[in-house]
């Protein structure tokens, strides 16, 4: 009995911090689909050159705006439930946010209806079922990585900002063309770029996590799974950053970005995916090692 009334507890406190995350996404989805102009949230019949000819409501390039807003979405969630879950951690010591499974499946149950109710019924053009089942599906998934942070921004908020430093060494693997428009910058030609652009990001990131595996193991931090970083690097490219573009690269107008900014097309995501695995074990596996001092002993 007193296992289930803990457990019934732990399902009251997961349900009291979905009621604002839920409603953090519900406002965002009503605002772009229901009362902000489409036109400019989605860019509809904007001018995108020859090689996007085709920027209807219906096309590819706006088609994935769509789910493209679901990580927006999560985006800032994370920003949000981590900052909250932080500064409420620095007050009471002995807080504890709740399983972030539990948090997740409070919240997935009314926004499985609320998210397809809202874009298929309400302004114009209304999304098909198809449409709206993507865009739910991308919020859901954004929803579960946004909120895993909420524990450790509480508990471990060191870590968490170390595991941000992970994430954005493994971004630059996991997008497209990081690099590119910096090679194109300095005189390279195109096709050129386009072949030293993902060994550029495999130089780089391989690059940055030795050297914050070697700040890790200077401050005496522990190691660091291989799961924990495949997830900052998530994280990090598909929450924060889809975020940042919203907020910060729309020059003001605050639309929601198509996913070729953020995922590659043909075998490139495949490879780099890869690359990204391999080095995110070598880092973890690096980590693990005794430092030199520990194996003299």
């Amino acid at each position: 009995m007193q296992l289930s009334a803990n457990g019934n507890a732990g399902w009251r406190t997961a349900a009291a911090h979905a009621i604002p995350v839920t409603a953090l996404v519900a406002g965002l989805y009503t605002y772009w689909f229901a009362v902000a102009d489409r036109y400019i949230v989605f860019l509809y019949y904007h001018d995108m050159g020859p090689r996007v000819p085709d920027t209807t409501p219906f096309s590819a390039v706006t088609s994935s705006r769509y789910w493209m807003a679901g990580l927006v979405a999560g985006g800032m969630v994370m920003m949000t439930y981590a900052a909250i879950n932080w500064a409420v951690g620095r007050l009471a010591a002995s807080y504890v946010p709740p399983a972030w499974a539990r948090v997740w499946a409070s919240s997935a149950i009314p926004l499985v209806i609320v998210l397809p109710a809202i874009t298929m019924t309400v302004n114009s053009p209304t999304l098909p079922p198809l449409y709206a089942a993507q865009t739910t599906a991308a919020a859901l998934a954004a929803l579960a990585i946004a909120l895993a942070t909420g524990r450790m921004a509480a508990r471990q908020p060191r870590e968490l900002a170390w595991l941000g430093l992970d994430g954005l060494a493994l971004a630059v693997v996991l997008l497209p063309g990081v690099f590119y428009y910096p090679l194109l910058a300095a005189g390279m030609e195109p096709e050129a770029a386009i072949r030293l652009t993902p060994v550029a990001a495999v130089v780089s990131t391989a690059f940055s996590l030795a050297v914050i595996s070697l700040l890790r193991r200077w401050r005496r931090r522990p190691a660091t799974s291989f799961g924990a970083l495949i997830a900052s690097g998530v994280a990090v490219a598909y929450l924060f950053l889809p975020l940042v573009h919203h907020i910060l690269g729309t020059n003001g107008y605050y639309y929601i970005t198509d996913s070729a900014n953020f995922f590659a097309q043909g075998s490139h995501p495949a490879l780099m995916w890869l690359a990204a695995a391999v080095l995110a074990w070598g880092a973890a596996w690096l980590r693990a090692r005794p430092a030199a001092q520990d194996r003299s002993l």
